[in-house]
C-alpha cells in the first residue's frame, strides 16, 4: 500500500469515528427525533433554554443537519421562531452555509475514496460532475435553485468536483440566501403574533424571495446543464 493511501486510509478511519461519536451523541440526546416540523415547539424550547448561547446551538444544528442528512426545513424555520427576523436569517444563512462547507470539506479530504463511489452508481452525483467539468460555478448555482438533487447529497458530492472552496462557499451563500430568508419571515410573522400589515408584509416579502429562486435557471445561459436539470424536474 502506498503512503498516499494509507493517509487517505487514515483520514477515513479518523472521520468515520468522529461522525459516529457525533451521530451516537445526538441519538442519545434524543436530538434526531426532534428534527421535524412536528416537534419544532420542543425544538425551540431546547434551543431557547440556552440563553446567550442560542445561536450558536442552533448554528451548530444546522452543521448537524448538513452532515448528518438530517432535514434542513424545520431548522429552517425554527430560526423565524427563535429569533428576530434579521437575526434568524443571519443565523440560518450562516449555518446551512457552514453545514454545507463542512460536508463539501467531508467529501473533498477526509471520505473522499467513499464517496467517490458514488460518482458511477448514481445518476444524479454523475449528472452533477458533468456539470461542474463543463459549466462551473453555474452548475452549483442551478442545482441550489432547483430542487431536484438532495441538497444534503450535493454537498458531499461538490466535494469531488473541480470547484474551488471559496468559490463553493460564496456561490452556495448567494443561492441559499432567498429560500432561508422566506422560510425564516413566514416563520416569525406567524409566531411573533404581529399585526396583520405586518405578517402580510413579511409573507410577500418570502413570495418574492421564492419566486426570485425559481426565476434563477431563467437567467442562465441556455444550455444542456439547464436542459438536463429541467427534464430532471419535470420528470418528477
Amino acid at each position: 500500500m502506498t503512503e498516499a493511501k494509507k493517509k487517505n486510509k487514515k483520514k477515513l478511519i479518523i472521520t468515520i469515528i468522529l461522525v459516529a461519536i457525533a451521530a451516537y451523541a445526538i441519538h442519545h440526546f434524543g436530538l434526531a427525533k426532534y428534527i421535524s416540523r412536528d416537534n419544532l415547539n420542543v425544538l425551540q424550547e431546547w434551543v431557547g433554554s440556552f440563553g446567550l448561547m442560542a445561536p450558536v446551538i442552533y448554528i451548530g444544528l444546522w452543521i448537524a443537519a448538513c452532515i448528518f442528512f438530517l432535514p434542513g426545513l424545520p431548522v429552517a424555520i425554527l430560526g423565524g421562531l427563535l429569533f428576530d427576523p434579521i437575526p434568524g436569517i443571519i443565523y440560518a444563512s450562516l449555518g446551512s452555509t457552514m453545514g454545507a462547507t463542512a460536508a463539501f470539506l467531508i467529501g473533498r479530504y477526509a471520505a473522499r475514496d467513499l464517496v467517490e463511489g458514488w460518482k458511477e452508481k448514481n445518476k444524479h452525483v454523475k449528472k452533477i460532475d458533468d456539470g461542474v467539468k463543463k459549466n462551473g460555478w453555474r452548475m452549483l448555482l442551478l442545482t441550489r435553485s432547483v430542487p431536484v438533487f438532495p441538497f444534503n447529497l450535493q454537498n458531499y458530492v461538490y466535494g469531488l468536483t473541480d470547484i474551488s472552496l471559496a468559490l463553493y462557499f460564496i456561490v452556495s451563500w448567494l443561492a441559499m440566501i432567498p429560500g432561508t430568508a422566506a422560510y425564516v419571515l413566514m416563520a416569525s410573522a406567524l409566531a411573533r403574533g404581529e399585526s396583520p400589515m405586518q405578517i402580510l408584509m413579511y409573507i410577500a416579502i418570502a413570495g418574492i424571495l421564492i419566486v426570485g429562486v425559481s426565476l434563477i435557471p431563467k437567467f442562465l445561459n441556455k444550455s444542456d446543464m439547464v436542459d438536463d436539470v429541467e427534464a430532471e424536474a419535470n420528470s418528477k
